[in-house]
């Protein structure tokens, strides 16, 4: 994507879809994220607790797709296990077991980033190893999200103005044309597909304990994740971490790679 989307916590205050409502019943919820493209989570507190996400119908996300892609992915790493899928007029929603842990963003780690940024790379590395690559049914190849992007670019749906600083030296004529040779495939792995430092849990000792929205996961060389998670430590941490991250997932940096991945990512919007 361009550059990370508006997304964060959402005030206290804000409306509780009906059909959340309806599955938390008289347990209480706690907001706990919001995207850019009006997606809500929502902490359901109790014994269990347990996290509903919400997609407004029409809003252009759909968590169908994630649930399966969980349902595949529980029995090969720590992810979270669906309880319940359902959509109506108003949009979809999908509730999960809470895992254990704190996302890697937490305020918690931010005294002591070292940890936190080893975490993080420790643990994508072990969600590469552990995922079985000749079992996945899905894809999330280059070939196929290049071609989503030339879909984008002809409908005028990608604004070089608002991607990330270190891009913007490109037209997006220029753009497109770099992301034609699409560099040879490193390692195939199962990607997680949206491996940023929010989606990493970490947990009370400091390690990597899962990983949280798989939505895009699926087969790919395995910098199409990396390169991206490297990047999302510079949004949510500042710069400098990309040394000890490439370290901690045990891979010398690719700088072809890297800038083909970060690239395809912003052109996606």
């Amino acid at each position: 994507m361009s550059a990370p989307p508006l997304a964060g916590a959402p005030p206290a205050d804000v409306a509780v879809p009906a059909a959340v409502r309806r599955l938390a019943g008289d347990r209480a919820l706690r907001p706990v994220w919001l995207n850019g493209q009006g997606g809500l989570t929502f902490e359901v507190l109790g014994e269990p607790s347990s996290f509903v996400k919400f997609v407004p119908a029409n809003s252009g996300g759909s968590l169908a797709t994630e649930a399966a892609k969980l349902a595949w992915a529980n029995p090969h790493a720590p992810s979270p296990r669906v309880l319940a899928f359902g959509h109506d007029e108003t949009g979809e929603w999908l509730e999960t077991a809470a895992m254990a842990g704190l996302n890697a963003v937490d305020e918690r780690w931010r005294q002591d980033l070292a940890p936190v940024i080893a975490a993080v790379g420790r643990g994508l590395r072990a969600l590469h190893d552990a995922l079985p690559v000749a079992d996945c049914p899905y894809s999330w190849m280059a070939e196929a999200r290049r071609e989503a992007v030339r879909h984008r670019a002809a409908a005028g749906l990608i604004i070089p103005a608002d991607w990330r600083p270190e891009l913007r030296h490109l037209s997006l004529d220029e753009a497109l044309a770099i992301i034609e040779d699409i560099p040879p495939i490193d390692r195939l792995v199962v990607c997680h597909g949206d491996a940023c430092a929010p989606n990493t849990l970490i947990g009370a000792t400091g390690g990597w304990v899962g990983h949280v929205d798989f939505g895009a996961l699926g087969l790919a060389d395995r910098w199409a994740d990396v390169a991206i998670c490297a990047w999302s430590l510079d949004w949510n941490f500042g710069p400098g971490w990309d040394a000890a991250f490439y370290a901690a997932y045990g891979v010398d940096p690719d700088p072809d790679r890297i800038a083909y991945y970060r690239l395809l990512w912003a052109l996606e919007g």
